[in-house]
């Protein structure tokens, strides 16, 4: 079984259940780093819906604390769930300004790391 993230009917990922429930998990938990609103709505007859702008600005938002942050276990903790965002925005038509204004050598990792679950993250 599995989820549909998604853009009015356009499918943006296809994840197994188990993975849609984590990354909703995840998002809630991480509106408390931002204090912004993620832009994911309820999984609702196996689909939820994306509010792109609302989202991209939660995400770039994430990206943003996460190249300030000194704290190894916090940009741990962050970079799974951020890079799949990442991928997300991207395939939303989002905009994310951080990563390109950003010369911090662990944005740069974790834009591979976003490159890298983009070809993993079904559709």
């Amino acid at each position: 079984m599995s989820q549909y993230f998604q853009i009015g009917e356009r499918a943006l990922w296809n994840p197994a259940t188990s993975v849609a429930q984590v990354f909703l998990r995840a998002a809630e938990s991480l509106t408390t780093l931002t204090g912004l609103p993620s832009g994911l709505g309820s999984m609702e007859a196996d689909e939820c819906e994306v509010d792109i702008d609302v989202f991209s600005a939660f995400v770039d938002a994430l990206i943003y604390r996460y190249a300030r942050s000194n704290h190894v276990i916090i940009r741990f903790l962050m970079e799974g769930f951020t890079a799949t965002a990442i991928v997300l925005a991207h395939r939303g038509g989002g905009r994310l300004p951080a990563p390109a204004s950003s010369n911090d050598p662990g944005i740069a990792a974790l834009t591979e790391l976003s490159r890298q679950h983009d070809r993993a993250m079904v559709i």
